[in-house]
């Protein structure tokens, strides 16, 4: 039986565990700030082949990883199975076949250890890498944008735990209007790094559409996706390499202005203390960049390395759950679709 005395130390140990999509990853937080270790094995050189994440090939390679990672996880952080205090896992959302590995071997290790877990929203997840290593955590309320390969959403955080939904992607998230454009230019995958790899030796001259979508705060990249199909098929892009780092350039500009001016203008309107950014898409330098130097608010941005889909994230997440009581069950099934507020 859990010993619930567990759940009201001040000093707590979690052991965070990530397998929503293409990275296997463990990391032991401490006190939902404090990274003891944080172990990532990523999968891009396996999936690049193919252009993009295979979801079979994904799971089976969680399942070879996932024991090593998370022993090294614990080698790494100088931590025994009875110095953890709780185990927290990604439920949702992602890819079924790889949530599944993570859920249950999370399982596993809460039943034989004797141990409490609870079930992370990667959402959720992704908004606490703004907790993790920073000498004063974020300030209440907070205006959360997500932004990754499969998600772009603007999320109200009012405290711990509570969440509102504002704005969230019609279509294409921006990482994934990256990764296509990346494939339109045949520049390889994964498409946001390089992208914006492309970009830092282009200029923005092109004049690509931008979706404001007003009266919402809702985003929308399919039509600036399209947009560049049929600029390459018109224009003799490809093969021409200044033409190509300005293309991506524009492109990837298009996204940036969109994604600064709606959260800054959402922000403003609410109002809240500070924006958190998270996500893959948050590691980009010029996103990162335009936001530092023209909000009016303050802006939290976690290091590149805690922006991708990492453990210690969900480590931050699941101490915090454990101090508002929220356990779960060994019923607890995978959710792929699963939204946040």
């Amino acid at each position: 039986m859990i010993n619930i005395e567990l759940l009201e130390r001040r000093n707590m140990k979690i052991l965070g565990i990530e397998t929503s999509c293409d990275e296997t990853a463990a990391a032991v937080i401490e006190n939902g700030t404090r990274i003891l270790s944080n172990v990532v094995a990523s999968q891009i050189e396996i999936h690049a082949r193919y252009g993009g994440i295979v979801p079979e090939v994904a799971s089976r390679q969680h399942m070879l990883s996932i024991v090593p990672v998370i022993e090294k996880a614990l080698t790494e952080a100088k931590t025994s199975w009875q110095d953890l205090d709780g185990v927290a896992v990604t439920f949702g959302p992602g890819l079924a076949g790889s949530l599944l590995v993570g859920v249950n071997v999370a399982k596993a290790i809460a039943l034989s250890q004797n141990l409490p877990f609870t079930g992370v929203n990667h959402l959720e997840a992704h908004i606490y890498a703004n907790w993790l290593n920073k000498e004063k955590p974020p300030s209440f309320p907070c205006l959360c944008l997500i932004i990754s390969g499969g998600h772009s959403e603007l999320v109200l955080m009012k405290g711990h735990g509570q969440f509102e939904k504002l704005g969230r992607t019609r279509d294409d998230a921006a990482g994934e209007a990256l990764d296509k454009a990346a494939r339109i230019l045949e520049l390889g995958y994964p498409g946001g790094p390089i992208i914006e790899k492309e970009a830092s030796s282009g200029k923005p001259c092109l004049q690509f559409p931008r979706a404001w979508l007003k009266g919402s705060h809702d985003f929308s990249f399919s039509g600036l996706k399209t947009a560049l199909w049929h600029f390459v098929q018109k224009n003799q892009v490809l093969g021409n390499n200044s033409l190509v780092a300005n293309v991506a350039a524009s492109f990837q500009e298009a996204v940036i202005d969109v994604l600064v001016t709606k959260t800054i203008n959402a922000a403003e309107e609410l109002p809240v203390k500070q924006i958190l950014l998270s996500g893959g898409v948050a590691s980009n330098k010029f996103l990162t960049k335009r936001f530092l130097d023209t909000s009016p608010i303050p802006v939290s941005v976690p290091p590149p390395h805690l922006c991708t889909d990492n453990a210690a994230m969900v480590g931050a997440c699941g101490y915090y759950h454990f101090q508002n009581g929220n356990l779960s069950s060994y019923d607890l099934d995978v959710v792929p679709s699963l939204s946040l507020g």
